[in-house]
């Protein structure tokens, strides 16, 4: 056999696409292999739920309303400050809820013109709502609850507050 030639014998068998077969008489197999994809924590539609309900309670009170859904560490409300603090020229504007599922915490942070037309207390209100939903293994359920009780607290942007 000369170099650069493929050589087949009468035994060989009928190979496939991407297999070959060795001078010694092995067969190598070349396949392509897909790496297992990993699951997201929410289906397509729960997200465009959520989308929704976030897009709607900006717009309609001008509001910035954020989700993080996430680890928030030990001092979990300093981590949500932070968070809230990322949003940036919006922050004053901001109301951010920030979930940890698996450390089964969360925290509402509003910014200072937030907090003017979303009280402590409606916040405690809507908190109490996403926690009976957290209950029942309702995650997405419980914060498109929380995002409209908020937004509903915090009127209209044209002044209904």
């Amino acid at each position: 056999m000369a170099t650069g030639e493929i050589a087949r014998s009468s035994e060989a068998p009928d190979l496939g696409a991407g297999e070959a077969l060795m001078a010694t008489g092995r067969v190598s197999i070349a396949r392509k292999v897909e790496p297992e994809r990993p699951k997201l924590p929410f289906s397509t539609t729960q997200l465009s739920r959520l989308d929704e309900a976030l897009t709607l309670s900006s717009r309609t009170t001008g509001l910035e309303f954020a989700i993080y859904i996430g680890g928030l560490g030990e001092d979990t409300r300093a981590t949500a400050e932070e968070l809230h603090a990322g949003l940036g020229g919006r922050a004053q504007d901001g109301v951010l809820v920030a979930v940890s599922p698996g450390q089964r915490k969360f925290e509402i942070v509003t910014g200072e013109e937030a907090h003017r037309r979303v009280p402590d207390r409606s916040c405690q209100l809507a908190a109490m709502s996403m926690v009976a939903s957290f209950r029942e293994g309702e995650l997405v359920e419980g914060l498109i609850s929380g995002l409209r009780m908020l937004a509903d607290t915090a009127g209209t942007k044209f002044g209904d507050h």
